[in-house]
């Protein structure tokens, strides 16, 4: 397959991974000076707790300053699937004092509005700018408290080798929501395949689309069906991300016929975030779960269920606020 994705640059993604990276290398570093502090006590020397904050020690049945023992948090979070990775969060949440509640859902929206009816305390399944178009569209005051990862996508086929391949009149399937559509018009923009009105901004649609040599039809479909259409006979490609495909299907990034520069600074509205409202932004919860990400297990977990095709950013949260009230104000002035 041919790797047509744009050279790396240095940019504020590309220093949101090397700032998870630390993150994960400290709490490396911590374990093992617990483990030293715990072969210390075995053996009678009294050693200093140099590491272990409130919820950890509310997790090892700790107490707060005064003497009482700290109660155990807990956050009740929507998803859109079940994975491993999150197996691990929940793991490690629970030795630091929060006991997590995953709660699948079958489609994109009702995250966001059980969120928003009171049914859950928060979601981790969405971009930034997915999140942007749904509190337009529905009055919602979503917000993001940490970002999590995102996700590489390209375009892929399970006949074709090169992009160049791409048949004149092929049928290319791209996402039906539009925040995820117009990211793969962007992508088949990049690649060469077509042109899309930058005066379209954030959210182009296929009536955006100025240039279409190879005559291309899009076939629009639910993102999370793509990897069912991936070996569609009638489809030349889909463009999607990597992490969507099931790991029976043994598709990974190397496979792509074009992969997109995830880390680009041009990506960041793509950054999957924890979120929750407004009201609740607060809740010290979400600094311990927040703490539960930056853990070396759950970094492998991820590993393990994307070989590589999803990774951990460490976004700081004013940053994904402030590009949350830029998306949304482009939306409402599209």
């Amino acid at each position: 397959m041919s790797d047509n994705s744009t050279p790396q640059q240095p940019s504020d993604l590309r220093a949101a991974v090397a700032a998870r990276g630390q993150e994960r290398r400290r709490g490396v570093i911590a374990a093992v000076v617990g483990a030293l502090a715990v072969a210390g006590v075995v053996a009678g020397v009294v050693v200093a707790n140099t590491s272990g904050g409130s919820a950890e020690a509310a997790g090892a049945g700790g107490s707060s300053g005064d003497g009482a023992p700290q109660e155990r948090l807990s956050l009740n979070l929507a998803v859109a699937e079940d994975t491993q990775f999150q197996d691990a969060i929940t793991e490690v949440s629970a030795e630091k004092g929060l006991d997590v509640t995953w709660t699948n859902v079958d489609d994109w929206v009702l995250p966001n509005t059980e969120l928003v009816a009171g049914s859950v305390d928060g979601n981790a399944f969405q971009h930034v700018l997915y999140l942007s178009a749904f509190n337009r569209e529905n009055g919602a005051d979503i917000t993001p408290v940490f970002s999590t990862v995102i996700t590489q996508w390209g375009i892929f086929s399970s006949t074709l080798d090169d992009v160049a391949a791409i048949p004149d009149g092929g049928r290319i399937a791209i996402p039906d929501d539009p925040s995820n559509g117009g990211r793969a018009l962007g992508i088949l923009d990049a690649a060469g395949l077509i042109t899309v009105d930058d005066a379209a901004g954030v959210f182009p649609t296929t009536e955006d689309v100025t240039g279409n040599p190879k005559d291309l039809q899009f076939v629009e479909v639910p993102a999370r069906n793509m990897p069912q259409n991936f070996t569609d006979p009638s489809l030349s490609a889909v463009v999607v991300g990597t992490s969507y495909f099931d790991p029976s299907q043994g598709v990974t990034k190397d496979d792509a016929l074009y992969l997109d520069d995830s880390l680009a600074d041009k990506n960041l509205p793509y950054v999957n975030v924890v979120a929750t409202t407004a009201e609740k932004a607060d809740d010290p919860a979400w600094a311990v779960l927040e703490e539960a990400y930056t853990d070396p297990r759950v970094a492998q977990a991820l590993e393990a269920e994307n070989f590589g095709s999803t990774v951990l950013v460490d976004v700081p949260v004013q940053q994904l606020r402030d590009t949350l009230a830029e998306l949304q104000a482009q939306g409402a002035a599209a």
